[in-house]
């Protein structure tokens, strides 16, 4: 028989909760599975920025933060790291788009307990909450299968060190990237691989970070200079 779990009830919620999201998607996904959990208005904060999330930080201490580290003004990581010093205790969440081990660890290092990938449907967004709301440690599994494949990978060559990991595309950001570059939009580009619009939205924010540019054409351009498509 499986075991049961406790679920927090509107009056043992942490709140205030703070969201920091500068996507209004995503907030709106997670304002919903949040109400979901019980939360009311009154208990929510939204931001957008690390400036904004400061703001709010200086006027309202909070109890629980849901924290994206792609942020318009700067890196979540920093945010997390002055939650984590002024409440040992608090429960953080990263939900983020970005995969990589340096991003993870970092996040987790800086105080993060857990790690959920914003592709990942509300169910599983609402039990990476639920973990962390009863003092779980929730780590997405294909991040924790990266970790895994890292620790035990052979030591890489002189040639592979001086790539950082970041700046290689997965084989799923190549794919499609190139029906970018065949003029595809990204609901296009979500029918003809069976995706959702947002799980090929956070694919090509995910390009744009690890191409290091803004746009579409540009990460087309930066792509075919470094011979990623032809």
């Amino acid at each position: 028989m499986a075991e049961s779990f406790p679920i927090p009830t509107e009056s043992t919620l942490p709140s205030p909760l703070i969201v920091v999201e500068d996507e209004p998607l995503i907030r709106n996904r997670l304002e919903s599975i949040l109400r979901s959990l019980g939360y009311d208005n009154e208990a929510l904060i939204f931001t957008a920025s690390l400036a904004q999330a400061r703001a709010q930080l200086a006027e309202h201490p909070v109890a629980m933060a849901l924290v994206d580290l792609g942020l318009p003004d700067g890196n979540g990581i920093d945010l997390i790291r002055q939650l984590r010093a002024a409440d040992p205790s608090m429960g953080i969440l990263v939900i983020s788009a970005w995969s990589t081990e340096d991003a993870i660890l970092s996040a987790l290092r800086a105080g993060a307990n857990g790690y959920v990938l914003k592709e990942r449907d509300d169910l599983e967004v609402m039990l990476s909450i639920r973990s962390v709301l009863r003092g779980g440690a929730p780590i997405d599994p294909f991040i924790a299968r990266r970790i895994i494949a890292e620790l035990q990978a052979p030591a890489s060559t002189e040639a592979q060190k001086d790539v950082p990991p970041e700046a290689v595309l997965s084989s799923r950001e190549i794919q499609i990237l190139k029906l970018v570059a065949d003029g595809m939009t990204n609901r296009e580009i979500a029918e003809t691989l069976f995706l959702s619009r947002y799980t090929v939205e956070c694919h090509v924010k995910n390009i744009y970070r690890k191409l290091a540019v803004p746009s579409r054409t540009k990460a087309i351009s930066e792509a075919r200079a470094r011979g990623l498509l032809s």
